[in-house]
């Protein structure tokens, strides 16, 4: 039984194409070479950052993203940067009676932005707020907290088989893989995505899923 499903924010409800291209525009390379590099780094099994550090080495993330800010440049995501089945899909798993939450790696800033949009969920969780990061079992474990049940009740649902699926996965957690964004493409582990619950393109799909499983069988 699910009685409570949680997110992953970038690449599952937030599109975050166009913040990767005005990363682009902000070390001044073309949008398309930057999406390239992008991609060899994760295909390597290397974190995102290295990516920065292809065009200028000694990228300092945390001081660039100040750096942005100070120009009137920041960060920053809006409604039209949620996938169009996001919102529909939240509130239909909260018409189901479940708890609906957000946890995933963003900043402050980023956790402003999600409340001010007013999504239909009861948890936001970020990094920065709780203080932990993924893909660390303390992540996992506070989003048991927020949940309220047993970790075999909740369902996490992320693009990503390595920070998403493979450690929710660890916490005893029921998992659902969205394919999308460079991750949800490009990375393979056949052990880890047979593993999941639910594995999906579209976020559409995923409340019926959860209702038919949620369903008592006589």
């Amino acid at each position: 039984m699910i009685s409570a499903v949680f997110f992953d924010v970038g690449e599952t409800i937030v599109d975050e194409s166009r913040e990767y291209g005005t990363w682009a525009d902000w070390l001044g390379v073309p949008r398309h070479t930057f999406s390239a590099v992008f991609g060899a780094v994760i295909a390597r099994g290397l974190h995102y950052r290295e990516a920065f550090q292809v065009f200028r080495p000694g990228f300092d993330l945390a001081a660039e993203r100040e750096r942005r800010a100070t120009a009137g440049q920041p960060e920053s995501f809006t409604e039209e940067n949620l996938y169009p089945d996001a919102r529909p899909c939240l509130v239909a798993l909260r018409e189901q009676g479940l708890l609906v939450g957000l946890s995933g790696n963003q900043t402050a800033r980023a956790e402003t932005i999600l409340r001010a949009l007013d999504l239909p969920v009861d948890v936001i969780g970020t990094s920065d707020g709780w203080g932990v990061e993924k893909p660390t079992a303390a992540f996992f474990d506070r989003i048991v907290v927020e949940a309220g049940c047993p970790a075999g009740q909740v369902l996490y649902v992320g693009d990503r088989l390595d920070n998403d699926v493979r450690p929710a996965q660890a916490a005893g957690m029921a998992t659902g893989l969205v394919r999308r964004g460079p991750w949800g493409y490009i990375l393979e582990d056949p052990d880890v995505s047979s593993r999941c619950l639910f594995r999906i393109d579209s976020l559409a799909e995923l409340p019926e899923l959860v209702r038919t499983h949620n369903e008592p069988t006589n």
